[in-house]
């Protein structure tokens, strides 16, 4: 099946995933669980990425750049207009595996794109190693890679 194909198929099994999420929910209350399954695609389409490999170590997608290949890790949060995004955490950001950019796609409670953010390895780690300084060394949360939205905001760039 060539790639057009296989992305369109996806697309159209991601939309039914979608609505039986919804309905799910407004049975049971609780979310599905198919936030980063439709982050990584949505990331994939809109920034010309290729998924990686299922269980890739460190990255979820790769892009070719002047010949070189960039490794995406992709980050989704899906919230609603009543949740704050104060509070609101990304998957935990693994230092010790090889990646260069974080995306992160926001998603409404449809799933549907709110927002893409992107941030470069070191500008994350510089802003990190900021805020280790001012908590004299002390481990938080922050400093063991689980961001805040509106810290990764910060430090991102929109796409």
């Amino acid at each position: 099946m060539n790639t057009d194909k296989k992305l369109a198929q996806i697309e159209k099994i991601l939309m039914e995933a979608k609505r039986l999420s919804k309905e799910y929910k407004e049975l049971t209350g609780k979310p599905l669980g198919i936030t980063g399954e439709v982050a990584e695609f949505e990331a994939a389409k809109r920034l010309g990425l290729t998924l990686a490999e299922v269980r890739s170590p460190g990255y979820d997608a790769i892009k070719q750049h002047n010949g070189t290949e960039v490794l995406f890790q992709v980050k989704g949060r899906s919230y609603g207009r009543a949740v704050s995004e104060s509070g609101q955490r990304i998957g935990k950001i693994d230092f010790t595996k090889k990646w260069d950019v974080v995306v992160l796609v926001l998603l409404d409670e449809d799933y549907e794109v709110k927002e893409i953010l992107q941030a470069h390895r070191r500008d994350i780690e510089e802003r990190l190693k900021k805020l280790v300084s001012r908590t004299d060394g002390k481990s938080t949360h922050t400093q063991k890679g689980a961001l805040t939205v509106p810290l990764f905001r910060s430090i991102a760039k929109k796409q």
